[in-house]
């Protein structure tokens, strides 16, 4: 059967912006791998979505480029174990990773769960991200979402504790996850951490750089701490287990579902807790990734959640209660 690869860059409006440590934005970017292939009369595409992000080098262009040379492979036959080989871990590879799930789901008529090896996906309650901003904003913020169970706060370095105590004051109830960027310090930290503890925050998130985070190796960790920029694959496990208690694991970072799935099993077996995490994409991004949600304590698959409209078909949210893909989306 011959396939043939389409690629495209499509723009989402976020509803406000989404402001982090490193920056604001106002739309989310997404580049899209379409497989398309020729099954007796019926033509079966297969899609997946990434999010290119400047952080590890990346731009659309850029991952559409390297999305396009794979063309010809793709036409002859490409495999994802074969994909695995000729492309890096990152966001191009995680798009034509996921289009392959998708394509090979349909065209056998099985759900991609399955031939993950993986439990059939369930409903889960995600995170959702209250963006950087004054002590008065995040407040306001937290009080407008206090409705929803579990709660990510976006921190950015100086006047983080100010920051931490105005989020409890807004959501007295929620669960708090915190997500610094790496925008914290050695000098800092101390300070820093006795304010999540005094705030009951449950899970710290990349508080210091990717390289410089040796400090966590050495300290009590009273809250458990999560590596997102320090880990992106297998490859990073040994680096990371010393000094973290937890990994967020995310497709653009792995380069795809299938990484992201051996990397749950290799970390679990290490005694590391899972995070399921996600750029701000639409729900054709967090299909793939609600499979792993059964593996995972923290579930942050709030992108579309984040969006000024989503794609049609998209996941089906109720609150912060999020529902496996149907077919007609992906999988």
């Amino acid at each position: 059967m011959s396939r043939r690869l389409s690629v495209a860059v499509e723009r989402f409006p976020i509803a406000g912006a989404f402001t982090i440590a490193r920056g604001s934005r106002t739309e989310a970017v997404v580049v899209v791998a379409s497989l398309a292939c020729e099954e007796g009369e019926r033509t079966v595409t297969g899609r997946g979505e990434c999010v290119p992000y400047a952080r590890y080098g990346e731009t659309p262009e850029s991952v559409a480029d390297l999305l396009a040379a794979q063309a010809e492979a793709v036409a002859a036959g490409l495999t994802r174990t074969d994909l695995m080989e000729r492309m890096p871990a990152g966001a191009a590879r995680n798009a034509l990773d996921c289009a392959l799930f998708d394509l090979e789901a349909k065209l056998a008529g099985r759900p991609a769960w399955e031939i993950a090896g993986l439990p059939a996906p369930a409903p889960a309650t995600t995170a959702y991200t209250l963006s950087l901003g004054s002590p008065e904003s995040m407040e306001a913020a937290a009080r407008a979402a206090s409705y929803r169970p579990l709660l990510k706060v976006k921190l950015g370095g100086e006047g983080d504790p100010e920051r931490i105590a105005a989020v409890r004051r807004g959501a007295p109830d929620a669960r708090l996850i915190v997500d610094a960027n790496e925008a914290w310090r050695e000098a800092t930290f101390a300070a820093n951490l006795a304010a999540c503890i005094e705030a009951r925050v449950g899970l710290i998130e990349q508080p210091l750089p990717a390289g410089e985070d040796d400090l966590l190796a050495r300290i009590q960790r009273p809250i458990p701490i999560c590596a997102d920029e320090s880990l992106h694959d297998r490859a990073g496990l040994d680096a990371v287990a010393e000094r973290y208690d937890a990994i967020n694991i995310k497709l653009d970072k792995t380069g795809g579902l299938t990484e992201a799935v051996m990397l749950a099993h290799e970390a679990r077996a290490r005694g590391l807790a899972l995070m399921v995490g996600c750029m701000v994409g639409t729900s054709l991004a967090m299909a793939p990734a609600m499979l792993l949600a059964h593996h995972a304590a923290y579930v942050d698959l709030d992108g579309p959640l984040l969006l000024a409209r989503d794609r049609e078909p998209g996941l089906v949210f109720e609150g912060s209660t999020i529902h496996p893909p149907q077919a007609e989306l992906w999988g």
